[in-house]
């Protein structure tokens, strides 16, 4: 019986392992997943240190085959075997460091530099205030927010809720709109059915959607923050958009599509074809990796001496997000791309590049990732903001009112959003230096110009005021200004916004030169 169990129970194990794909594929894609990025790291010293352990067993083979002879050839052997140590030493401490360089390289294949303008981008609402607005519009849900993400196809939020409780799943999903400027609150609701959709990202035992997705689909993993949820209908869809492993001593993550998760049946579908999936279908992780991997522009040298590369830009009003914006193209309907505002590495703070990545991808490869450099560079988003306070006291920043994302919005220009989380109320557009004799305007957060602070001769900027101008002296003769009214009727909101456009005009002559 002693010895039926000494060799069974190994047998077993070794069994169980081997079996373990048939009937664990989610902790033996972990586990893959994992031992391959360690081999990864590990394969050049594994090598090293065997270099070293085939010098020392021919050492000894000599010794024994000399037996007795004189203390030098063991002396040279052991030389050797010192020296093949240190070899394997040396090797594992480079391939740690140069073995970095190539995995970002491995990553440049699909990157490309230019010089031409960023392509014409939508302004959106700001992730920040999409964010804030989700949760009262919630109702008398009980669960925690888990995930919000922007939809460009919709130009929508989307909310993904977690019921509360271990043994539990998804509750409701929220999509709503949220405009820059007019009074849309659109929203939408899809329940989840609790009783047969009960599973959900990073869930307990059988309610977790990683182990739903590694059962139809091995050898595929995915990071939480890419998922979000859409509402067909009535039906929510958690979108999962999925990545594989490739290499072998250089690892480095693609694209495999996306898992759907439907929220009434539960069913999980594992598809390629992301065209009808109706939002993002790329992972935005994988493009940060992307976008962090133009460290490795440059030579080894440059790399490792952080000469090269760019990072996000992180000050100012994006913090909390300040990478990856969501944006729909202006004029081609359909595309979309996660753009990042980008710094030199170092302690430069200016903006002289934009890096754009396709928010929806075919195929199994890297998505292009396309750096445009700037020209003019801009300032630091935190020294836009100064730009904007400085220059439009008037409407920033009082109560709760603040200056949200500086986002690119195509050419060389940026757009801000001011006002509170609950409501938008402006926007400034600008390019440049905020030093420089470029155009910053302050318009309604639905688009309409207000002024300028400096309009360039010639810029469309310019001719809209020019119009606005004549066209208010003519409908406002000299000597004849227009009668206000019974000013005892006005509320003292109106009364407030009629004494700050007077005070406005007063300045803009005084500037102006006027009498």
């Amino acid at each position: 019986m002693g010895r039926a169990l000494r060799i069974g129970v190994p047998v077993g194990l070794v069994v169980l392992v081997a079996l373990s794909p048939l009937y664990a594929p989610y902790y033996t894609t972990v586990l893959v997943w994992e031992l391959r990025k360690l081999f990864a790291w590990l394969a050049l010293p594994l090598l090293a240190a065997a270099f070293a352990a085939l010098v020392w067993l021919v050492r000894r083979l000599l010794r024994r085959l000399r037996d007795g002879a004189s203390a030098e050839p063991g002396g040279l052997m052991q030389a050797l075997g010192c020296l093949g140590i240190v070899a394997g030493l040396g090797l594992a401490v480079f391939w740690l460091v140069y073995g970095t360089y190539l995995q970002d390289r491995a990553y440049m294949d699909a990157t490309q530099v230019v010089t031409e303008p960023v392509p014409q981008l939508a302004p959106r609402a700001p992730y920040l205030v999409g964010k804030a607005q989700a949760a009262p519009h919630l109702g008398d849900v009980t669960g925690e927010i888990a995930d919000i993400t922007y939809l460009p196809d919709e130009d929508r939020f989307a909310t993904l809720v977690e019921r509360s409780g271990w043994l539990s799943g998804y509750e409701v999903g929220l999509v709503q709109d949220i405009p820059l400027g007019g009074t849309s609150r659109s929203q939408q609701r899809c329940s989840f059915d609790v009783d047969v959709a009960d599973a959900r990202i990073s869930g307990w035992y059988g309610h977790n959607l990683g182990r739903e997705i590694s059962e139809r689909k091995r050898w595929v993993r995915f990071d939480a923050d890419d998922a979000y949820v859409t509402c067909s209908g009535d039906t929510p869809l958690v979108v999962v958009p999925l990545k594989r492993q490739t290499g072998l001593l250089v690892v480095t993550e693609r694209p495999a599509g996306v898992a759907l998760y439907d929220g009434r049946t539960g069913k999980v579908t594992i598809t390629t074809d992301t065209a009808p999936v109706p939002g993002p279908s790329y992972p935005l992780s994988l493009a940060a990796r992307q976008r962090e991997a133009t460290a490795a522009v440059g030579s080894f040298a440059d790399w490792w001496f952080e000469r090269s590369g760019w990072d996000a830009s992180e000050d100012g009003a994006n913090a909390g997000n300040d990478s990856e914006f969501t944006l729909r193209y202006a004029e081609t309907s359909g595309r979309s791309a996660y753009v990042t505002p980008l710094t030199p590495q170092g302690e430069a703070s200016s903006v002289v590049a934009v890096s754009t990545v396709p928010a929806r991808h075919e195929g199994g490869g890297l998505a292009p990732l396309t750096v445009h450099r700037l020209d003019p560079t801009w300032s630091s988003p935190k020294a836009i903001v100064a730009l904007i306070k400085a220059e439009y006291r008037d409407v920033c920043c009082y109560n709760d009112d603040q200056v949200f994302e500086v986002v690119p919005t195509g050419g060389t220009t940026w757009t801000a959003t001011i006002g509170s989380e609950q409501d938008i109320r402006y926007r400034v557009e600008g390019r440049g230096q905020v030093a420089g004799r470029e155009a910053t305007c302050l318009k309604a957060a639905d688009g309409t110009l207000i002024k300028c602070a400096y309009a360039a001769p010639g810029s469309p900027e310019e001719q809209q005021l020019k119009r606005r101008e004549e066209q208010k002296q003519k409908e406002s003769p000299p000597g004849n200004p227009p009668d206000p009214g019974d000013l005892t009727a006005l509320s003292p909101g109106q009364l407030a916004e009629l004494n700050r456009r007077v005070n406005e005009e007063v300045n803009r002559r005084l500037k102006a030169g006027q009498g």
